[in-house]
């Protein structure tokens, strides 16, 4: 059985899963809303200046 991912200590709940509990899962989404999960930015910076657009 897989453990969760916030306390990692006990088995994962059907109603929860892949949380333990409701807590867990709390925690998870207060994470996710006060932004300590970040997807990193891949993106190329877009140039500051357009060179057709010189003038």
């Amino acid at each position: 059985m897989a453990t969760c991912p916030i306390c990692r200590k006990n088995p994962t709940v059907e109603a929860y899963r892949p949380f333990c509990s409701k807590r867990c899962a709390d925690v998870d989404l207060q994470r996710w809303l006060v932004g300590s999960y970040v997807l990193p930015d891949t993106e190329e910076p877009l140039p500051d200046n357009d060179p057709e657009n010189d003038d």
